[in-house]
Protein backbone atom coordinates (compact mmCIF):
# COMPACT_ATOMS: atom_id res chain seq x y z
CA UNK A 1 0.00 0.00 0.00
CA UNK A 2 2.83 2.35 0.59
CA UNK A 3 4.79 4.34 -1.91
CA UNK A 4 7.94 4.57 0.29
CA UNK A 5 9.96 7.65 0.72
CA UNK A 6 8.68 10.36 -1.52
CA UNK A 7 11.25 13.10 -2.73
CA UNK A 8 10.10 16.52 -1.73
CA UNK A 9 7.38 16.93 -4.95
CA UNK A 10 7.23 21.36 -6.03
CA UNK A 11 3.70 20.55 -6.67
CA UNK A 12 2.11 21.33 -3.23
CA UNK A 13 -0.30 18.74 -4.71
CA UNK A 14 1.54 15.86 -5.08
CA UNK A 15 3.37 16.43 -1.93
CA UNK A 16 0.39 16.39 0.53
CA UNK A 17 -0.92 13.22 -1.20
CA UNK A 18 2.32 11.70 -0.90
CA UNK A 19 2.38 13.16 3.27
CA UNK A 20 -1.22 11.81 3.06
CA UNK A 21 0.11 8.32 1.91
CA UNK A 22 2.40 8.08 4.53
CA UNK A 23 0.25 8.84 7.37
CA UNK A 24 -2.66 6.40 7.09
CA UNK A 25 0.91 3.56 6.43
CA UNK A 26 2.25 4.86 9.88
CA UNK A 27 -1.15 4.87 11.63
CA UNK A 28 -2.34 1.10 10.35
CA UNK A 29 1.30 -0.08 11.40
CA UNK A 30 0.93 1.47 14.41
CA UNK A 31 -2.25 -0.09 15.50
CA UNK A 32 -1.29 -3.55 14.37
CA UNK A 33 1.81 -3.23 16.67
CA UNK A 34 0.22 -2.37 19.77
CA UNK A 35 -3.04 -5.55 19.15
CA UNK A 36 -5.37 -3.08 18.04
CA UNK A 37 -8.39 -4.67 16.33
CA UNK A 38 -10.23 -1.40 15.05
CA UNK A 39 -9.26 2.09 14.24
CA UNK A 40 -12.26 4.96 14.67
CA UNK A 41 -11.56 8.50 12.57
CA UNK A 42 -13.85 10.68 14.73
CA UNK A 43 -15.03 13.69 12.93
CA UNK A 44 -15.30 16.77 15.70
CA UNK A 45 -15.76 20.10 15.21
CA UNK A 46 -12.38 21.79 13.23
CA UNK A 47 -10.48 18.24 13.75
CA UNK A 48 -10.50 14.47 13.80
CA UNK A 49 -9.41 12.33 16.54
CA UNK A 50 -8.68 9.03 16.28
CA UNK A 51 -8.79 6.24 18.85
CA UNK A 52 -7.84 2.40 18.52
CA UNK A 53 -9.73 -0.35 20.23
CA UNK A 54 -7.12 -2.69 21.92
CA UNK A 55 -8.23 -5.24 24.20
CA UNK A 56 -11.74 -4.16 24.00
CA UNK A 57 -11.42 -1.00 25.10
CA UNK A 58 -10.30 2.77 23.48
CA UNK A 59 -7.12 4.15 23.08
CA UNK A 60 -6.20 7.44 22.34
CA UNK A 61 -3.97 7.75 19.21
CA UNK A 62 -1.65 10.34 18.00
CA UNK A 63 -4.08 13.87 16.53
CA UNK A 64 -3.61 14.32 13.15
CA UNK A 65 -2.51 17.09 11.01
CA UNK A 66 -6.05 18.83 10.38
CA UNK A 67 -4.81 20.15 6.50
CA UNK A 68 -4.92 16.47 5.54
CA UNK A 69 -7.61 14.81 7.71
CA UNK A 70 -9.62 14.71 3.95
CA UNK A 71 -7.07 13.77 2.16
CA UNK A 72 -6.21 10.45 4.34
CA UNK A 73 -10.19 10.03 4.52
CA UNK A 74 -10.25 10.28 0.09
CA UNK A 75 -7.56 7.65 0.27
CA UNK A 76 -9.04 5.31 2.56
CA UNK A 77 -12.44 5.28 0.41
CA UNK A 78 -10.62 4.69 -3.13
CA UNK A 79 -8.44 1.73 -1.36
CA UNK A 80 -11.81 0.24 -0.24
CA UNK A 81 -13.36 0.57 -3.51
CA UNK A 82 -15.51 3.37 -2.02
CA UNK A 83 -17.49 6.01 -3.87
CA UNK A 84 -15.56 9.61 -2.50
CA UNK A 85 -18.12 12.15 -3.74
CA UNK A 86 -20.44 10.32 -1.56
CA UNK A 87 -20.52 11.50 1.57
CA UNK A 88 -24.03 11.49 2.75
CA UNK A 89 -24.57 7.96 2.82
CA UNK A 90 -23.12 4.59 4.90
CA UNK A 91 -20.43 2.54 2.80
CA UNK A 92 -18.39 -0.21 3.70
CA UNK A 93 -15.41 -1.73 1.50
CA UNK A 94 -12.32 -3.93 2.24
CA UNK A 95 -8.28 -3.73 1.04
CA UNK A 96 -5.59 -5.46 2.38
CA UNK A 97 -1.70 -3.94 3.00
CA UNK A 98 1.23 -5.98 4.03
CA UNK A 99 3.41 -5.54 7.06
CA UNK A 100 6.93 -6.33 7.68
CA UNK A 101 7.89 -10.12 7.79
CA UNK A 102 5.59 -10.54 4.83
CA UNK A 103 2.33 -10.38 6.87
CA UNK A 104 -0.61 -9.85 5.15
CA UNK A 105 -3.14 -7.13 6.42
CA UNK A 106 -6.76 -7.45 6.14
CA UNK A 107 -8.71 -3.67 6.54
CA UNK A 108 -12.31 -3.66 6.68
CA UNK A 109 -13.46 -0.22 6.23
CA UNK A 110 -16.94 1.36 6.72
CA UNK A 111 -18.02 5.11 6.70
CA UNK A 112 -20.84 6.60 8.41
CA UNK A 113 -22.10 10.53 8.19
CA UNK A 114 -22.00 12.38 11.36
CA UNK A 115 -22.91 15.96 12.63
CA UNK A 116 -19.03 17.41 11.57
CA UNK A 117 -18.36 14.98 8.63
CA UNK A 118 -17.75 11.14 8.08
CA UNK A 119 -16.77 8.73 10.63
CA UNK A 120 -14.58 5.82 9.31
CA UNK A 121 -13.95 2.29 11.08
CA UNK A 122 -10.83 0.02 10.32
CA UNK A 123 -11.13 -3.26 11.31
CA UNK A 124 -8.03 -4.51 11.49
CA UNK A 125 -7.66 -8.73 10.37
CA UNK A 126 -4.14 -10.01 10.69
CA UNK A 127 -4.05 -13.83 9.76
CA UNK A 128 -3.02 -15.12 12.89
CA UNK A 129 -2.41 -18.64 14.30
CA UNK A 130 -5.11 -20.85 15.10
CA UNK A 131 -5.83 -21.09 18.79
CA UNK A 132 -6.22 -24.76 20.25
CA UNK A 133 -8.77 -25.61 22.59
CA UNK A 134 -6.41 -25.35 25.34
CA UNK A 135 -5.09 -22.21 24.77
CA UNK A 136 -8.52 -20.37 25.11
CA UNK A 137 -8.52 -20.07 28.75
CA UNK A 138 -10.91 -23.50 28.77
CA UNK A 139 -10.48 -25.41 32.13
CA UNK A 140 -10.08 -29.33 31.44
CA UNK A 141 -13.70 -30.36 32.46
CA UNK A 142 -14.83 -27.95 29.58
CA UNK A 143 -11.98 -28.81 26.98
CA UNK A 144 -13.64 -33.05 26.86
CA UNK A 145 -16.70 -31.27 26.81
CA UNK A 146 -16.07 -29.53 23.64
CA UNK A 147 -14.63 -32.50 22.33
CA UNK A 148 -17.62 -34.33 23.24
CA UNK A 149 -19.73 -32.61 20.79
CA UNK A 150 -17.45 -32.16 18.10
CA UNK A 151 -17.46 -36.11 18.09
CA UNK A 152 -21.06 -36.06 17.29
CA UNK A 153 -22.08 -36.59 13.92
CA UNK A 154 -25.52 -34.05 14.10
CA UNK A 155 -26.76 -31.44 16.25
CA UNK A 156 -26.38 -27.80 16.80
CA UNK A 157 -23.77 -26.17 19.20
CA UNK A 158 -24.51 -22.12 19.66
CA UNK A 159 -21.53 -19.89 21.13
CA UNK A 160 -22.84 -16.64 22.96
CA UNK A 161 -21.42 -13.51 23.82
CA UNK A 162 -21.23 -10.03 22.72
CA UNK A 163 -19.36 -8.79 19.85
CA UNK A 164 -15.65 -8.85 20.31
CA UNK A 165 -16.12 -11.66 23.02
CA UNK A 166 -13.80 -14.19 21.01
CA UNK A 167 -16.92 -16.22 19.58
CA UNK A 168 -15.03 -16.88 16.09
CA UNK A 169 -11.91 -18.24 18.01
CA UNK A 170 -13.92 -20.94 20.22
CA UNK A 171 -15.45 -21.85 16.72
CA UNK A 172 -12.26 -22.35 15.47
CA UNK A 173 -10.76 -23.72 17.95
CA UNK A 174 -13.19 -26.75 17.86
CA UNK A 175 -13.34 -26.88 14.01
CA UNK A 176 -9.42 -28.20 14.90
CA UNK A 177 -10.72 -30.75 16.45
CA UNK A 178 -12.40 -32.49 13.38
CA UNK A 179 -10.88 -34.97 11.32
CA UNK A 180 -11.30 -33.34 8.32
CA UNK A 181 -9.99 -36.28 6.15
CA UNK A 182 -12.82 -37.70 6.91
CA UNK A 183 -15.54 -35.53 7.11
CA UNK A 184 -16.05 -32.36 4.64
CA UNK A 185 -16.06 -29.21 6.47
CA UNK A 186 -18.15 -26.51 5.11
CA UNK A 187 -18.03 -22.71 6.45
CA UNK A 188 -19.75 -19.41 5.87
CA UNK A 189 -18.43 -16.32 7.47
CA UNK A 190 -18.35 -12.56 7.95
CA UNK A 191 -15.78 -12.11 7.00
CA UNK A 192 -13.11 -15.20 6.71
CA UNK A 193 -10.84 -14.06 9.75
CA UNK A 194 -8.26 -17.03 9.46
CA UNK A 195 -7.91 -19.44 6.53
CA UNK A 196 -7.69 -23.37 7.43
CA UNK A 197 -6.43 -26.39 5.72
CA UNK A 198 -8.74 -28.94 5.00
CA UNK A 199 -11.87 -26.71 5.32
CA UNK A 200 -13.54 -25.04 2.72
CA UNK A 201 -14.56 -21.34 3.83
CA UNK A 202 -17.14 -19.15 2.29
CA UNK A 203 -17.85 -15.63 2.68
CA UNK A 204 -20.74 -13.72 2.58
CA UNK A 205 -21.26 -10.84 -0.04
CA UNK A 206 -24.81 -8.91 0.62
CA UNK A 207 -24.55 -6.51 -1.93
CA UNK A 208 -25.25 -9.48 -4.46
CA UNK A 209 -27.47 -11.00 -1.97
CA UNK A 210 -25.53 -13.93 -1.10
CA UNK A 211 -26.48 -13.85 3.08
CA UNK A 212 -26.05 -16.43 5.34
CA UNK A 213 -29.60 -17.78 4.78
CA UNK A 214 -28.76 -18.27 1.26
CA UNK A 215 -25.39 -19.37 1.80
CA UNK A 216 -26.77 -22.11 3.91
CA UNK A 217 -28.97 -23.39 1.59
CA UNK A 218 -26.74 -23.80 -0.96
CA UNK A 219 -24.03 -25.21 1.45
CA UNK A 220 -26.72 -28.30 1.98
CA UNK A 221 -26.60 -29.33 -1.63
CA UNK A 222 -23.00 -29.78 -1.25
CA UNK A 223 -23.13 -32.99 1.01
CA UNK A 224 -21.58 -31.38 4.32
CA UNK A 225 -20.91 -33.37 7.52
CA UNK A 226 -20.44 -30.10 9.27
CA UNK A 227 -20.92 -26.57 8.66
CA UNK A 228 -19.78 -23.48 10.68
CA UNK A 229 -22.64 -20.44 10.20
CA UNK A 230 -20.88 -17.18 11.29
CA UNK A 231 -23.99 -16.30 12.93
CA UNK A 232 -27.56 -17.05 12.81
CA UNK A 233 -28.78 -12.73 12.32
CA UNK A 234 -32.43 -13.65 11.41
CA UNK A 235 -35.34 -16.13 11.89
CA UNK A 236 -34.86 -18.22 8.64
CA UNK A 237 -31.06 -18.30 9.04
CA UNK A 238 -31.79 -20.42 12.45
CA UNK A 239 -34.42 -22.04 11.40
CA UNK A 240 -32.43 -23.45 8.00
CA UNK A 241 -29.61 -24.27 10.37
CA UNK A 242 -31.27 -26.52 13.04
CA UNK A 243 -33.34 -28.42 10.37
CA UNK A 244 -29.93 -29.01 9.19
CA UNK A 245 -28.43 -30.06 12.70
CA UNK A 246 -31.96 -32.52 13.19
CA UNK A 247 -31.02 -34.11 9.38
CA UNK A 248 -27.42 -35.49 10.13
CA UNK A 249 -25.14 -32.47 10.14
CA UNK A 250 -23.12 -30.98 12.80
CA UNK A 251 -23.76 -27.25 12.69
CA UNK A 252 -21.92 -24.94 14.68
CA UNK A 253 -22.62 -20.82 15.16
CA UNK A 254 -23.36 -17.93 17.33
CA UNK A 255 -26.03 -15.95 18.78
CA UNK A 256 -25.66 -12.19 20.44
CA UNK A 257 -26.94 -13.18 23.49
CA UNK A 258 -24.90 -12.87 27.25
CA UNK A 259 -25.99 -15.86 28.45
CA UNK A 260 -27.12 -19.87 28.00
CA UNK A 261 -30.48 -19.69 29.27
CA UNK A 262 -30.56 -16.32 27.05
CA UNK A 263 -29.99 -18.15 24.24
CA UNK A 264 -32.77 -21.00 24.94
CA UNK A 265 -34.95 -18.03 24.79
CA UNK A 266 -33.55 -16.15 22.33
CA UNK A 267 -33.87 -19.13 20.08
CA UNK A 268 -37.79 -19.71 20.62
CA UNK A 269 -38.40 -16.28 20.43
CA UNK A 270 -37.27 -16.48 16.89
CA UNK A 271 -39.97 -18.42 15.76
CA UNK A 272 -38.83 -22.11 16.59
CA UNK A 273 -40.71 -24.53 18.10
CA UNK A 274 -39.85 -25.55 21.67
CA UNK A 275 -39.54 -29.23 20.93
CA UNK A 276 -37.32 -28.43 17.67
CA UNK A 277 -34.72 -26.58 19.77
CA UNK A 278 -34.90 -29.11 22.21
CA UNK A 279 -33.89 -31.87 19.89
CA UNK A 280 -31.02 -29.73 17.96
CA UNK A 281 -29.46 -28.41 20.46
CA UNK A 282 -26.24 -30.11 21.76
CA UNK A 283 -24.24 -27.66 23.56
CA UNK A 284 -24.07 -24.32 24.63
CA UNK A 285 -21.26 -22.06 25.27
CA UNK A 286 -21.62 -18.28 26.48
CA UNK A 287 -18.02 -16.59 27.32
CA UNK A 288 -16.35 -13.07 27.62
CA UNK A 289 -12.73 -11.79 27.21
CA UNK A 290 -11.30 -10.33 30.49
CA UNK A 291 -8.19 -8.30 30.27
CA UNK A 292 -4.66 -9.46 31.89
CA UNK A 293 -3.14 -7.28 34.26
CA UNK A 294 -0.20 -5.89 32.47
CA UNK A 295 3.15 -7.81 34.28
CA UNK A 296 5.26 -4.65 33.35
CA UNK A 297 3.27 -2.65 36.49
CA UNK A 298 1.41 -5.12 38.12
CA UNK A 299 0.28 -3.86 41.56
CA UNK A 300 -2.17 -4.19 44.92
CA UNK A 301 -5.39 -2.84 45.00
CA UNK A 302 -5.49 -0.30 47.77
CA UNK A 303 -7.60 -1.98 50.75
CA UNK A 304 -10.30 -0.04 51.08
CA UNK A 305 -11.17 -0.10 47.16
CA UNK A 306 -11.00 -4.07 47.21
CA UNK A 307 -13.52 -4.20 49.89
CA UNK A 308 -15.79 -1.85 47.93
CA UNK A 309 -15.27 -4.32 44.64
CA UNK A 310 -15.85 -7.94 46.89
CA UNK A 311 -19.64 -6.40 48.13
CA UNK A 312 -20.09 -5.80 44.63
CA UNK A 313 -19.64 -8.94 43.66
CA UNK A 314 -22.46 -11.26 44.84
CA UNK A 315 -21.30 -14.21 45.73
CA UNK A 316 -18.31 -14.49 48.96
CA UNK A 317 -14.62 -14.86 47.43
CA UNK A 318 -11.89 -16.53 48.39
CA UNK A 319 -9.54 -15.20 50.40
CA UNK A 320 -6.73 -12.96 48.41
CA UNK A 321 -8.70 -12.94 45.52
CA UNK A 322 -9.11 -9.87 43.46
CA UNK A 323 -5.87 -8.14 45.22
CA UNK A 324 -4.27 -7.27 41.88
CA UNK A 325 -4.52 -4.58 39.49
CA UNK A 326 -1.74 -2.78 36.88
CA UNK A 327 -0.90 0.58 37.55
CA UNK A 328 -0.90 1.72 33.52
CA UNK A 329 2.45 1.95 32.02
CA UNK A 330 3.81 2.69 28.62
CA UNK A 331 4.26 -0.98 27.86
CA UNK A 332 0.01 -1.29 28.24
CA UNK A 333 -0.67 1.99 26.79
CA UNK A 334 -1.49 3.20 30.33
CA UNK A 335 -4.48 0.89 30.62
CA UNK A 336 -2.59 -1.39 33.11
CA UNK A 337 -3.65 -4.25 31.02
CA UNK A 338 -2.18 -6.46 28.25
CA UNK A 339 -3.66 -9.46 26.27
CA UNK A 340 -6.91 -11.24 27.34
CA UNK A 341 -8.17 -14.44 28.02
CA UNK A 342 -11.58 -16.02 28.49
CA UNK A 343 -14.25 -16.88 30.77
CA UNK A 344 -16.72 -19.85 29.47
CA UNK A 345 -19.96 -21.18 30.80
CA UNK A 346 -20.36 -24.38 29.32
CA UNK A 347 -23.13 -26.71 28.46
CA UNK A 348 -23.54 -29.93 27.29
CA UNK A 349 -27.49 -30.72 26.29
CA UNK A 350 -28.79 -34.14 27.95
CA UNK A 351 -32.36 -35.57 28.37
CA UNK A 352 -32.79 -33.85 31.44
CA UNK A 353 -31.90 -30.19 29.52
CA UNK A 354 -33.82 -30.96 26.73
CA UNK A 355 -37.41 -32.06 28.89
CA UNK A 356 -36.72 -28.39 31.00
CA UNK A 357 -37.12 -26.76 27.23
CA UNK A 358 -39.59 -28.68 26.15
CA UNK A 359 -42.40 -28.00 29.32
CA UNK A 360 -41.28 -24.29 29.92
CA UNK A 361 -38.25 -22.93 27.18
CA UNK A 362 -37.82 -20.41 29.19
CA UNK A 363 -35.01 -18.53 30.90
CA UNK A 364 -35.53 -19.05 34.80
CA UNK A 365 -36.44 -22.64 34.69
CA UNK A 366 -32.59 -22.86 32.31
CA UNK A 367 -31.41 -21.25 34.69
CA UNK A 368 -32.36 -22.92 37.96
CA UNK A 369 -31.65 -25.67 36.27
CA UNK A 370 -27.62 -25.24 35.69
CA UNK A 371 -27.44 -23.59 39.11
CA UNK A 372 -28.77 -27.27 40.89
CA UNK A 373 -26.36 -28.87 38.75
CA UNK A 374 -23.70 -26.61 39.70
CA UNK A 375 -23.02 -25.34 36.55
CA UNK A 376 -20.77 -21.87 37.37
CA UNK A 377 -21.68 -18.45 35.85
CA UNK A 378 -19.51 -16.27 33.99
CA UNK A 379 -18.40 -14.44 36.85
CA UNK A 380 -17.94 -17.83 39.17
CA UNK A 381 -16.07 -18.72 36.43
CA UNK A 382 -13.92 -15.84 36.83
CA UNK A 383 -12.69 -16.79 40.03
CA UNK A 384 -9.53 -18.81 39.54
CA UNK A 385 -7.92 -15.85 37.13
CA UNK A 386 -8.15 -13.36 40.36
CA UNK A 387 -7.02 -15.90 42.43
CA UNK A 388 -4.23 -16.40 40.30
CA UNK A 389 -3.52 -12.48 39.55
CA UNK A 390 -4.52 -13.17 36.10
CA UNK A 391 -7.53 -10.26 35.91
CA UNK A 392 -8.53 -7.65 38.14
CA UNK A 393 -11.69 -7.91 40.05
CA UNK A 394 -12.81 -4.25 38.40
CA UNK A 395 -12.02 -6.19 34.93
CA UNK A 396 -14.24 -9.05 36.27
CA UNK A 397 -17.04 -7.33 37.01
CA UNK A 398 -17.11 -5.06 34.05
CA UNK A 399 -17.41 -7.83 31.69
CA UNK A 400 -20.13 -10.20 33.57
Amino acid sequence: MSQGNLPDDPNPAVASDARAVRLLDELIRRAADKRASDIHIEPRQGRYRVRLRVDGVMVDDQPWPTDLSRLVLNRIKVLARMDITERRLPQDGMFSTRLALGKVLSVRASSFPALHGEKLVLRLLLGGKLLGLGELGLDDSQVQSFRSMSRRLGGLVVVTGPTGAGKTSTLYAMLRELDTRRRTVVTLEDPIEIEMQGVTQGQINPKVGFDFARGLRSILRQDPDVILVGEMRDAETARIAVQASLTGHLVLSTLHTSSVPETVTRLIDMGLERYVVAGALLGVVAQRLVRRVCAACRGLVEPDRLARLRAEVGFALPDGAGMTQGAGCEACLQTGFSGRTGIFEVVEVDDGFREIIKADGGGPAVRRLLKDRGVPTLRRAGVPLLQQGQTSLEELLRMT
